[in-house]
């Protein structure tokens, strides 16, 4: 399947937007393309249950800071959280599907 420039735009977008406005902007585009581009709309869906994810991820680690280590692992999601979210940015811009690793598939 042909992916056209705008798709691969919007599916861009739904990655590195995150760093603006984490849930919203995937939530946005997903609900606004899901029914028009099966691609766009998996990328959107990608991204949005990875920033949920990465959300938990880091209220747990806010919580294990009363240990020390919750600093540690904050510092760890943040580099992570942009390694691949570039990678997921680039692989769209590619026209291939990104899976996020440690990312919970909570909209199907």
């Amino acid at each position: 399947m042909v992916k056209t420039e705008e798709e691969k735009l919007l599916a861009v977008l739904s990655h590195v937007l995150c760093f603006v406005a984490p849930i919203i902007a995937p939530l946005v585009i997903w609900l606004l393309k899901k029914d028009q581009s099966w691609y766009v709309g998996e990328h959107a869906k990608e991204s949005l249950n990875f920033q949920i994810s990465l959300a938990i991820y880091c209220f747990i680690s806010s919580l294990l800071s009363i240990i020390l280590i919750g600093f540690v692992l904050i510092i760890a999601l943040s580099i992570f959280g942009l390694i691949v979210v570039i990678v997921a940015a680039v692989r769209a811009y590619k026209g291939e599907i990104y899976r996020y690793p440690l990312s919970i598939r909570l909209i199907k």
